[in-house]
This record gives C-alpha cells, sequence and structure tokens, in this order.
C-alpha cells in the first residue's frame, strides 16, 4: 500500500516536471509573446501567495498589496542600471528588494493593528496609492526615480558571464530570453511554494488562522496577536518584494504607471476567486486571471470575424466585459473560490444546513 502510493506520487510528480519543462517550448509554438505571458502568470503566483499570507491565512484585507511590488522593482532598477552607475548581482539586489518590502510592510502594520475590515482596507489602499505617488513625484530636488519617466537600461538578471536576456544555446537548444526567465522562475516559485507550506503547517501559521476566526479568542489563549500580525504583514511583503525585482529585471523598464490600484486589486481577485487560504487554490487563481484574459484578448477579435465576418465589439472592451462576467459567476457559485481548502468547503456546507 505504501509503495504503490509512493510509486504514483513519484510518477505524478516525474509527469509534473516533464510538462513544466516541455510548456516553453509548447507555448514559443504560437510566438515568444505567450512564454512571456507564462513568465508573468508565474511572478503573479509569488504575489498571490504572499497576499494569501495576509488576507487568507491572518484574515487582513491589504488593497495596498502592490506597494510592496513597487518597492522590490525600484530596487533593483536603483542598484542595476545607469541611472546610478550601479549594476550589483542578483545575489545582492534580491534580498536587499525583499528586505525593504519587509520593512514597509511593518511600516503598513504598525499603525493598523487595531483595524479590520473596510478600515483596514481604506488604510492600506491609501498606502498603496502614496507609495505610487511618492515613486512618481521623487524626481526633484534630487533625481532619485525619474519621476512619470521611469528607469530605463536596468540591467537583466545574469549569473557571472550568463544572461538572461537574448538567446542563448544550451545542449544543443536555443533558449530565448523570456525562455530562460521561466525556468528560474520556476524554480523561485518551487521555493515559495515550500515556504508558503511550510508557514501554512507551523505554529506560526496555526496561529494567524486563529486571528483569522476570531482575533480576541485568539488573544485569550494566549496568542500575540500584535507580533504576528506584523509578521503577517512582513512576510507577505517580502514576496511581493523578490517579484517586483524579477519584474524590473525582465521588462528592462520601470515606472509609476505599472502599480496602479487596479492591480492590486487583481492579486486580491486572484486569492478570492481561486480559495483564500488554500495555496493550491490560489496559484490556480494567479494563473488563471493572467492567462485567460490573454486568451481572450487574442481569441475575441479573430472569433469575431470567423461568426460576424466583422468586428462588432471592440477586443478590449469585450474581454473586460467576459471576464468581468466570469468573474461575477464563479462568486456566485462558488462562493468559497474555485479550488477551497477542505475545511473552508466543510463550514459552508454546514452554513448552508
Amino acid at each position: 500500500m505504501n509503495f504503490g502510493r509512493f510509486f504514483r506520487s513519484t510518477v505524478g510528480i516525474g509527469l509534473a516536471a516533464a510538462f513544466l519543462v516541455a510548456l516553453p517550448f509548447i507555448a514559443a509554438m504560437g510566438g515568444q509573446a505567450w512564454v512571456r505571458i507564462l513568465d508573468f502568470a508565474i511572478l503573479y503566483v509569488f504575489l498571490a501567495l504572499g497576499l494569501n499570507i495576509v488576507v487568507g491565512l491572518a484574515g487582513l484585507l491589504d488593497l495596498g498589496y502592490i506597494a510592496f511590488y513597487a518597492v522590490g522593482a525600484y530596487t533593483w532598477a536603483l542598484l542595476a542600471s545607469p541611472h546610478f552607475g550601479l549594476h550589483w548581482p542578483i545575489w545582492a539586489i534580491l534580498p536587499i528588494g525583499a528586505g525593504l518590502a519587509c520593512f514597509a510592510g511593518v511600516l503598513l502594520g504598525s499603525p493598523t493593528l487595531k483595524l479590520r475590515g473596510d478600515y483596514l482596507a481604506i488604510v492600506t489602499l491609501g498606502f498603496g496609492e502614496i507609495v505610487r505617488i511618492f515613486l512618481n513625484n521623487l524626481n526633484a530636488p534630487i533625481n532619485v526615480t525619474n519621476g512619470p519617466q521611469g528607469i530605463t537600461l536596468i540591467d537583466p538578471v545574469s549569473f557571472g558571464a550568463f544572461k538572461f536576456s537574448g538567446t542563448t544555446q544550451i545542449f544543443g537548444f536555443a533558449l530565448s530570453g523570456p525562455q530562460k526567465y521561466y525556468f528560474l522562475l520556476v524554480a523561485l516559485a518551487i521555493l515559495v511554494i515550500i515556504i508558503n507550506i511550510r508557514l501554512q503547517n507551523s505554529r506560526i501559521g496555526r496561529a494567524w488562522q486563529a486571528i483569522r476566526e476570531d482575533e480576541i479568542a485568539a488573544k485569550a489563549i494566549g496568542i500575540n496577536t500584535r507580533n504576528l500580525k506584523l509578521l503577517a504583514f512582513a512576510m507577505g511583503a517580502s514576496f511581493g518584494g523578490v517579484a517586483g525585482g524579477i519584474f524590473s529585471a525582465m521588462q528592462g523598464f520601470v515606472s509609476p504607471e505599472s502599480f496602479s490600484l487596479l492591480e492590486s486589486i487583481m492579486i486580491l481577485a486572484m486569492v478570492v476567486l481561486g480559495g483564500m487560504g488554500h495555496i493550491p487554490g490560489v496559484i490556480l487563481g494567479a494563473v488563471l486571471l493572467t492567462v485567460l484574459p490573454e486568451v481572450l484578448r487574442y481569441g475575441v477579435g479573430p472569433l469575431q470575424m470567423a461568426v460576424f465576418g466583422k468586428m462588432l465589439v471592440d477586443p478590449e472592451s469585450l474581454r473586460m466585459l467576459v471576464f468581468g462576467l466570469a468573474l461575477v459567476l464563479v462568486m456566485r457559485f462558488k462562493p468559497a473560490g474555485l479550488w477551497p481548502s477542505p475545511e473552508r468547503q466543510r463550514e459552508l456546507q454546514e452554513t448552508g444546513k
């Protein structure tokens, strides 16, 4: 029995690994744009898992999460571009970006410890907008962020002479820049998922869930809710900082426009749609909400031409309409998300009875 389970697990892991390795080459058949979409899907997995710690585990509604993404992105941009003449390596910049994002998380968490629900959402929303406006205006009297023009010519990720930009021949295979970033992001994603699983199943994770369910009861049994809330903000923010650094390196350009409120809402939608507090569900939500809009973007126009012979509705408008309708239907018929945790499913079933 145990051997059979081990065999099935090994085969499952092997098939999943083979699929992940083949995926960027399959996507490349449709063009490198689809490989870049996969890269961004994995970046959003980072962000959704980070926000899941704050919203899904600790139950703290955060609408300013994109600010930590911006902190990580601008940290990389300032330390690896001609803007200040610095070109630091990845192993130095990523920890600094994660640390600064972590500090920003504590900075946000400290004055909001007694807030919950809508009040906390409004304060975090304001924090996100303050960071964006701050980055937009920090070009005078000293030009730090280059204001709305953003920072260009940002260094790509590199390990010694091996750069992740451009095409490279490896073992006879030609790997494009997006494909190389894909494999780097998959490796980092596996590490992030392992950290999340360990956190969720640890004493800290159980304490976060206790705070989410009933903060007063959690205090009564001796849980230090103040420190654990700050830890949730800090841990969630650190994942956002790492994702921001990789985003900056991939794009080669950052500007405040990339970190709008809509991005924060989209990441929150990924967590809610997939299933708050359930890591596989959050990953599913992030991938779906990244890939599905792009499928609609490229598919709506040709579909109208094939059916009606002309373009009746602008593809961009129809894409967002279909996307919004899909979200409403999911929330109506699957209120716990597409892949909720077993505990959450049981709670809803008992409430329904």
